[in-house]
């Protein structure tokens, strides 16, 4: 009989790569790990892990146990979820991976909804950009993922987790208060190049999904950014906007439903990036993942315009 635990690190092996990260997953020493990996050699009786380089890989034979290991986990999973659906009320733990605005809009209400209708159930939040989040439910190091994905912009299909739409969000372009204005209303920008083309921009930081997007949205346009400042603090992003040091591109979650303190204008084509939630199916059944995604759900319903 295989050992459960010996294939749940040949599985994190295949998915992060290096024994180290698989120690870091694990919380076991390097040592360990590959302890772990020889002795389930030993029962399978075949080289399940080979060096490449400085770095190890798995063996054919690795690659179908791993495989197979990621099949049973999803059956544990799924099993302690029918358990969990046979109780009275909600309990346990939900890990929940939020990006910033994401974290800023909806998590306030939605864990204030799952305090009242669900008080056993308690619900850790921490935020991750979205690729990294998504990943990490997989690796099950969360539950649950709030993600986002760009117009044009299609994240990797990964089928190892369903998808659940949350919402749509505006992008809108963010210039600094007009000292004259007698309200927050949103004027559509009459020509966007002309408006901002020699200004000075905040974006996120290379490599983030909004930045390739902003890019690509002045570029279109007819004109490369100035980009002086960048942060993947969208509270700095208001600060320097309203402090008149820049422009940038703000979706519509990071007011939470407050009124804007910079002068906001609407993008031609009206872009918005899609807001959605992500588990392991044999996860989403889980009493209290669904009654996360709930209280997600009618937190983004309170502050829709």
């Amino acid at each position: 009989m295989l050992d459960m635990r010996r294939l749940r690190v040949l599985h994190e092996l295949k998915l992060r790569g290096t024994l180290s990260a698989v120690a870091d997953a694990l919380a076991y020493s390097p040592s360990a790990v590959s302890q772990q990996l020889a002795q389930l050699e030993r029962e399978v009786g075949v080289p399940l892990v080979k060096k490449v380089g400085r770095r190890v890989a798995l063996t054919p034979q690795g690659e179908v146990l791993a495989a197979h290991a990621a099949t049973l986990l999803d059956g544990l999973e799924a099993a302690e979820s029918a358990v969990s659906q046979t109780l009275a009320s909600v309990s346990g733990t939900v890990r929940l991976a939020v990006f910033q605005s994401a974290a800023h809009a909806i998590i306030p209400r939605a864990i204030s909804l799952v305090a009242e209708q669900h008080p056993q159930l308690r619900v850790i939040t921490v935020e991750r950009e979205p690729d990294e989040a998504l990943f990490e439910v997989s690796a099950r190091d969360f539950d649950l993922v709030i993600a986002e994905q760009y117009p044009g912009h299609t994240r990797a299909l990964r089928t190892d987790l369903d998808r659940v739409p949350l919402g749509h969000d505006a992008i809108r372009l963010a210039m600094p208060p007009k000292p004259d204005a007698a309200d927050a209303s949103i004027a559509a920008v009459a020509d966007f190049a002309a408006s901002v083309r020699t200004l000075p921009w905040v974006m996120e930081p290379e490599g983030t999904a909004s930045r390739s997007w902003a890019q690509q949205l002045c570029r279109h346009a007819g004109f490369e950014p100035d980009v002086r400042f960048e942060t993947a603090d969208l509270m700095a992003h208001i600060r320097l906007i309203r402090s008149g040091n820049a422009v940038g591109l703000l979706p519509d979650l990071v007011w939470a439903g407050e009124a804007p303190s910079v002068s906001l204008h609407s993008l031609p084509g009206n872009p918005q990036r899609e807001v959605f939630t992500s588990a392991r199916p044999a996860n989403a059944s889980r009493p209290g993942v669904l009654a996360v995604r709930t209280a997600l759900a009618e937190a983004v319903a309170e502050i829709a315009p």
